[in-house]
């Protein structure tokens, strides 16, 4: 999965934030964590959402049966780094990450399923319920 990971981030951080392939036209961030064992940052392409002023992460892992290890360690550490680009630039900044819970989860991941229906399979393929994380850029 890394040189999987590593070629998106290559292709994100040349294009200003776009990438092609099977994610050309997603709402792609790149976010690092810190490792919740290692205390390594580690970036990882997520799918976003943009909320507000908030961005909302899918912690999806394509429908497998346990959340992404970058979820396990925003729990850790929710305190995180976001790569967003328009195709041109990206802007670099530090997050809080906040799990949604109930309505607001449902509600915020339905939207998600409904622009990318993809997710709606994701969340068929497995039982757990796929975390919806909102990202609260840092005030200055």
């Amino acid at each position: 999965m890394s040189d999987w990971n590593d070629k998106i981030i290559e292709e994100f951080r040349a294009n200003g934030g776009k990438v092609g392939g099977p994610f050309e036209g997603t709402s792609l961030i790149l976010l690092t964590t810190t490792g919740a064992r290692t205390g390594a940052a580690r970036t990882n392409p997520v799918a976003c959402l943009r909320d507000g002023e908030r961005l909302l992460v899918f912690a999806s892992y394509a429908g497998a049966p346990r959340h992404p290890d970058w979820y396990h360690n925003l729990l850790a550490n929710p305190t995180v780094t976001v790569e967003a680009g328009d195709g041109t630039a990206i802007e670099t900044f530090t997050a809080t990450a906040v799990p949604l819970a109930g309505e607001e989860r449902d509600r915020m991941y339905a939207r998600q399923a409904e622009l990318v229906p993809v997710f709606a399979d994701y969340q068929a393929r497995t039982s757990r319920v796929i975390p919806v994380v909102a990202l609260y850029p840092a005030r200055e």
